[in-house]
């Protein structure tokens, strides 16, 4: 398989997996019923849905199996938004056409944890906002203020398990207040204050040092260097593909959806100065189960359990 090599400067998302086909071998090219996800409707998809739930996969191996999916799709900036009688960014709440880094994150989670397209639909919405109230103030946009903490019902930060003895730590002011004027929102009195928050985190210089320590599925935030107000300049899910790790994510530069050998986008990123690190992010062990599937009306009830 011939892998794409240069990488996004901008802001994008990946997720470290197993690269296995969706309905064979370990091809993750495979395009279901013959088409490419791109081409499929609605209906198919869920057909899709309700076929692979049916297996006795866990969430992690449903991940792997549905990230492959969107290899070469189009990047987009305005794959989705917040519907189309939002006031601001009226693009779609789901979309198969294209896609950028949090979308791609974010949907493969989706469809990892439903069994059918209207729960897929709800969960994703759940993922994208907080308490699942679409809305432009609501939507988690900053990956680690937001994103990482609103989902922490059924992902872990796991990047001091991943660092070990290399792991640094990085605070940040996040002012949402300052994001949301910079779009013209107005209304600005239920949104979060100005927070100072601390996170762990892998030096770059060390993530060659921990592959081993990187597991199925996990979803993972490339860190910026010289910034104060923001955490994350792209994410990324980490794929094993016979027996080698890959990292999977859409690119703005590029255009597209692809992987790269995981030491071979360490060397080529180490070369850049404007990254300091990685968080990394894991589906909670519990809920990794074989069969397991999230129902949207089971999620109020597991962020009532982790607090």
């Amino acid at each position: 398989m011939k892998f794409i090599q240069s990488l996004s400067a901008g802001l994008s998302i990946c997720i470290v997996i197993s690269a296995v086909n969706l309905f064979a071998g370990e091809n993750p090219r495979v395009k279901p019923y013959g088409k490419a996800i791109t081409e499929c409707g609605n209906h198919e998809i869920d057909k899709m849905l309700r076929e692979v739930s049916a297996k006795n996969l866990t969430i992690t191996e449903r991940i792997k199996r549905y990230s492959g999916l969107f290899l070469g799709m189009p990047y987009s900036w305005t794959a989705t938004g917040d519907g189309p009688y939002a006031l601001y960014e009226n693009y779609p709440l789901v979309s198969f056409d294209s896609t950028n880094c949090m979308v791609y994150c974010e949907h493969v989670l989706a469809m990892a944890i439903s069994d059918n397209w209207d729960h897929f639909f709800n969960n994703l919405q759940q993922i994208r906002y907080k308490d699942g109230i679409i809305g432009m103030q609501t939507r988690n946009h900053y990956t680690m203020a937001d994103w990482l903490p609103e989902n922490d019902w059924i992902l872990d930060d796991v990047s001091r398990i991943v660092g070990g003895k290399f792991t640094k730590t990085m605070t940040r002011t996040i002012s949402h207040e300052k994001f949301f004027k910079g779009k013209g929102v107005t209304d600005l009195r239920r949104i979060k204050p100005d927070r100072k928050i601390t996170i762990d985190y892998v030096p770059l210089d060390k993530l060659d040092k921990v592959e081993n320590q990187c597991q199925n599925a996990d979803i993972v935030a490339l860190l910026i260097a010289n910034k104060d107000d923001i955490f994350s300049a792209h994410m990324l899910m980490i794929v094993e593909l016979n027996g080698k790790k890959y990292f999977r994510e859409a690119s703005n530069s590029l255009n597209t959806t692809f992987e790269t050998p995981y030491q071979e986008w360490v060397r080529q990123t180490q070369k850049k100065k404007r990254y300091a690190g990685m968080a990394f992010m894991r589906v909670k062990t519990d809920l990794n189960q074989a069969g397991k599937i999230i129902y949207p009306e089971e999620i109020p009830h597991l962020k009532e359990k982790k607090d």
